[in-house]
């Protein structure tokens, strides 16, 4: 089965070329996390999550997979649409759906304002994108049943990763809010992150709720399973 998972994950970051992979030109930087409505299995919230790593950014991820209850009622009720993704900037006021939407703003107000190629061909980023989600087989889709954090994860990422991805599918199913932390190639952050984890190299998840920290895919999976997840 990890086999399986790793293969088909490496499969989703071909269907996208990498997108996520390297940081852009970055603009201004943000006071405060933006925060993020999403679920790992969707095409579209995917565009959004490699706007972020592209640029840079830190975002407050509340998974909202099919079937949860923790923050899709939350999202639909201040967003008025159960649609995802619903991003929300507490540094200008923004609350915006719709994926072309939320990467032309993100790219205007916190990069160039160019958006690469690999999210600004509709058609075509959208199939990629719908055939990356396919490769995993609805894995980050449906919710499974979970405690609740008292405080949100800190994970260590990009969205191009096929080992992150491992990781972000399993804080969706089990609702788990986490400060996402982009360190994509060429991220300027990367030295603070090494200070913290010891060594470059992702995921890294961090847990202010027990004081654990851990890299490997595998370990984290097990982890959150056996901390969070209902038998």
């Amino acid at each position: 089965m990890r086999s399986y998972d790793v293969a088909t994950s490496f499969v989703a970051s071909i269907a996208r070329a990498g997108s996520g992979m390297q940081v852009g030109s970055l603009g201004r930087r943000p006071q405060m996390p933006l925060e993020l409505y999403e679920f790992e299995a969707c095409p579209y919230c995917r565009k959004v999550r490699e706007a972020l790593s592209v640029l840079d950014l830190d975002a407050i991820v509340h998974p909202c997979p099919q079937g949860g209850r923790r923050f899709r009622t939350a999202a639909a009720e201040r967003s008025g649409k159960m649609q995802f993704p619903f991003l929300v900037d507490p540094n200008t006021g923004k609350e915006m759906l719709e994926s072309d939407d939320i990467v032309r703003y993100l790219f205007e107000t916190y990069g160039d304002g160019t958006v690469p190629w690999a999210l600004a061909l509709p058609i075509i980023t959208d199939v990629s994108s719908g055939l990356a989600s396919l490769a995993r087989l609805g894995a980050g889709r449906s919710c499974r049943a979970a405690t609740a954090p008292a405080r949100p994860l800190e994970l260590w990422s990009f969205e191009a990763s096929p080992f992150c991805r491992l990781v972000r599918e399993r804080l969706c199913e089990l609702e788990l809010p986490y400060l996402l932390h982009n360190v994509a190639k060429g991220s300027p952050r990367r030295d603070a992150f090494v200070a913290v984890s010891g060594r470059m190299m992702v995921p890294y998840l961090a847990d202010p709720n027990t004081g654990s920290g851990m890299f490997e895919s595998a370990d984290i999976c097990a982890y959150l399973d056996r901390t969070y997840a209902h038998a």
